[in-house]
């Protein structure tokens, strides 16, 4: 696979794996066909503007339009040079309108027709991205923590669908490694904030890297890829809610000399293969973890926020 994100046509399987009533709620609202990302091509196969839809319910709407692409994929990141605005639905299951200042059009589940600046409409074309390491295999010497048949996670903690759910806990510890981990959000879009597909990775046990439905939002550290309290993450890669999404993670331990730490740990975090933080020094164990700031290793956990999130393909290497 390319290094880079690319463009994938809809693909089925988005919903085939979930949980079955959580999926087939999903499908059956007419505003999660509308969620989503738009992209008008440029000149020369140069991407033009991007556009995220998130639902919020009952037929209502935001937009975020972006300069030069989508975040990760032209995009140049400065959050001040957005255009937002909001939609609605006027029909039960018909299209969305936007009719703000700066933002004014009609959006169907497959294009999004923006009102140009010079009178003329602009057609952006619905995408859906998937992350370059999304079912990427363990390599020799691995240790698979949840996938192929293996599980080192509580066993409790599988669904019927043969997911991993959150508030699972690996039964081994581990020092520095570089991890893999598949993750899908749920689809809650009446939710707010924390509230919205709440989850997070602890390394360790000590040190938490945010899941949440952060989809369309700046990109701070209580968000999606954010390490929690500390760093917000350098830009905002979030996918919409139920696809696949993942964490590269290349962690290095923090280094004690009995109790006297003498160097902190690392962490570089690439999400859906965009580097988010690099060689990024941790001060210390985040909100909520389970282990002291010392030399023992520690558990992979997956916190319980209440939230349906799902877990799958994890593996690590250890350092």
């Amino acid at each position: 696979m390319k290094a880079s994100l690319f463009i994938l046509p809809l693909i089925a399987t988005t919903l085939s794996a979930q949980n079955a009533s959580h999926a087939e709620a999903a499908a059956a609202d007419p505003d999660f066909k509308i969620q989503g990302e738009y992209l008008l091509e440029g000149k020369g196969g140069q991407k033009g503007m991007g556009i995220q839809v998130i639902a919020r319910g009952d037929g209502r709407f935001d937009a975020v339009a972006y300069k030069r692409g989508l975040p990760g994929a032209g995009w140049e990141g400065k959050w001040n040079s957005v255009t937002q605005g909001k939609g609605a639905r006027s029909e039960g299951s018909g299209p969305v309108k936007f009719e703000s200042s700066d933002l004014k059009g009609e959006v169907d589940g497959n294009k999004f027709v923006l009102e140009g600046t010079s009178g003329k409409p602009l057609e952006l074309t619905r995408v859906n991205r998937e992350s370059p390491t999304l079912g990427m295999k363990p390599p020799k010497g691995a240790v698979i923590l949840f996938g192929e048949g293996a599980n080192l996670f509580e066993k409790d903690k599988v669904g019927s669908d043969g997911l991993l759910m959150q508030g699972a806990k690996t039964t081994e510890t581990f020092e520095s490694f570089t991890l893999h981990i598949e993750f899908l959000l749920p689809y809650m879009p009446k939710e707010q904030g924390q509230a919205r597909g709440n989850s997070g990775l602890y390394l360790q046990g000590r040190y938490e890297i945010q899941m949440l439905d952060s989809f369309g939002l700046e990109g701070k550290d209580n968000e999606c890829a954010g390490i929690y309290q500390t760093a917000q993450p350098a830009v905002n890669m979030c996918f919409p809610p139920l696809s696949w999404q993942t964490y590269d993670i290349e962690f290095t331990a923090a280094k004690f000399n009995k109790d006297e730490k003498k160097k902190k740990a690392v962490v570089t975090v690439r999400h859906n293969g965009v580097v988010v933080h690099k060689e990024l020094e941790l001060p210390g164990p985040t909100g909520g973890a389970v282990l002291k700031d010392n030399a023992e290793p520690g558990p992979i956990l997956l916190q319980d926020h209440g939230n349906p999130v799902r877990y799958r393909n994890i593996w690590l290497v250890k350092k």
